[in-house]
């Protein structure tokens, strides 16, 4: 059997809310519609019947994204109601991994069309109540927040597996020497970078606002931050020497992503160039606790997989979680030129919609290659509880 070639045709997204903003009034599965609708608009030539499934990273589902948000999305986008749809989790990594299944489903030959992409409405995240062990409890019941983060945890979990996802940062420090001005410095580099590119258009091509909603750029970069500004916010997880603030991590957001990915038959149909072709994927575990470091050893595998090194890249999108996730991942990388990572800003300014963030990433490297006009870029996540995600791509 041979192996197909997979093509992005188009990358979408909309721009990233902050918790409790402009897209906080907007359910997830609106979101998602919003999107996927997007994407058919922007192909007219494609008969929407043809799109063989949707692929959705999702980190929640326990609220309005009910459960299966990848096909809500179908239904409430007017697609054809013959067209299936799939919801994927794998936390943080969500959104990329939707990209990775459907490009394996069409390199397999089982799709030809398919839309692949991932949501996140932090904001609504619903509060949830365990069931009481036995009926007619007469003590106080306790909600827990579905927004980030462990909740119910097995207490099988080795303590040192469970800690926070900023403690589990603060040790990513340690362990590198990172320091808090360090930190800082590359926070305030994803805020300039993100508002030079909004400024110069860079975002243009793939962004599409929620009609109703006055939002028309990220919600979160800050374009007049500085050292001093971020130097005075106080550590967030460790109150004796910490290093990690809610200036030098990225935020809790709200957004969603969608790309239209083809083979050779389906990229006549839609008789466009394609953005990029999809080269080879990753995913990797670590120790829990040290989940910052995850992208490490999935971006060597995938580097490897596509026969490229880092010096064949010409961009990389890295999820910046924490700043100072990013910069242990890039001191176990000294091979790779830390200037083509995140040229347009990461995801300390623009935001994490935890089950978007990877199909965004990797849509803006698809977009960002399609500007160059030839090139090899790479997407990749840390994702909580300890894994590593990462995609080549190449024009």
């Amino acid at each position: 059997m041979s192996i197909r070639d997979v093509y992005i045709v188009d990358a979408v997204r909309t721009p990233i809310g902050k918790f409790g903003g402009a897209l906080s009034s907007v359910r997830p599965d609106d979101l998602a519609a919003h999107v996927v609708k997007a994407l058919v608009d922007r192909a007219p030539a494609l008969d929407p019947a043809r799109i063989d499934d949707v692929y959705f990273g999702d980190a929640n589902g326990a609220g309005e994204d009910n459960r299966d948000v990848a096909r809500m999305a179908v239904l409430l986008a007017g697609l054809p109601a013959s067209v299936p749809g799939v919801t994927l989790n794998r936390l943080c990594g969500s959104g990329l991994e939707a990209v990775i299944q459907a490009a394996r489903a069409i390199a397999l030959g089982d799709a030809s069309v398919a839309i692949a992409g991932g949501v996140e409405s932090m904001s609504r995240a619903p509060w949830v109540l365990q069931k009481p062990e036995r009926a007619f409890p007469a003590g106080h019941q306790q909600l827990h927040s579905t927004t980030l983060g462990w909740r119910m945890t097995n207490p099988r979990m080795p303590a040192e597996w469970t800690v926070s996802l900023g403690e589990g940062a603060e040790l990513v420090a340690d362990r590198h020497g990172i320091t808090r001005e360090q930190q800082d410095a590359f926070a305030l580099a994803s805020h300039r970078k993100a508002a030079e590119a909004w400024d110069k258009g860079r975002y243009d091509a793939e962004v599409v606002p929620y009609e109703g909603v006055d939002l028309l750029r990220d919600e979160c970069i800050r374009d007049a931050t500085s050292m001093e500004a971020l130097g005075r916010l106080k550590p967030s997880f460790r109150t004796d020497g910490g290093t990690v603030t809610a200036g030098n991590a990225s935020p809790l957001n709200d957004g969603a992503a969608a790309l239209l990915l083809v083979d050779e038959a389906g990229l006549r149909e839609t008789g466009r160039e394609p953005l990029a072709r999809i080269r080879a994927s990753a995913v990797t575990g670590i120790e829990p606790q040290l989940f910052g470091l995850g992208p490490v050893e999935a971006v060597r595998r995938a580097l490897g997989k596509a026969g490229r090194s880092f010096a064949d890249l010409t961009t990389f999108e890295l999820n910046e979680a924490f700043a100072a996730q990013s910069l242990g991942c890039l001191a176990e990388w000294p091979e790779l030129d830390p200037a083509i990572v995140n040229p347009l800003g990461g995801a300390i300014a623009i935001g994490h919609p935890l089950g978007a963030s990877g199909a965004r990433l990797a849509g803006s490297v698809a977009h960002q290659l399609a500007a160059a006009g030839s090139g090899t870029g790479l997407a990749a996540l840390c994702i909580g509880v300890g894994q590593g995600l990462a995609l080549v791509l190449e024009r």
